[in-house]
């Protein structure tokens, strides 16, 4: 988890996927801090070359970079990695 949540105006990176083009990871600004849904903190960010602002949750952004320029990077757990399809749970009818 990020030691500190992010501020309106700090500069976040988000996960691959969210922003659409994992090869071309920009950070985006954010511009306004939402009420939390669900019990996690939801925020509205904007990224320079678009004319629009996506919402984000605290789960979506992958570090921070802070007014100061400090990075903070968001630590994951990595779990064992398991196949998506398990052949011992299929069930084969006769």
């Amino acid at each position: 988890m990020l030691k500190s949540s992010p501020r309106v105006g700090d500069l976040v990176m988000l996960r691959d996927g969210i922003s659409g083009n994992s090869r071309n990871r920009k950070a985006c600004r954010i511009v306004t801090i939402l009420p939390a849904e669900h019990g996690e903190p939801e925020y509205r960010v904007r990224f320079e070359a678009e004319n629009f602002e996506r919402r984000v949750t605290l789960s979506d952004i992958d570090g921070v970079q802070t007014s100061s320029g400090a990075v903070e990077r968001q630590h994951q757990a990595t779990a064992p990695a398991e196949p998506w399809l398990k052949l011992s749970l299929i069930r084969v009818g006769r």
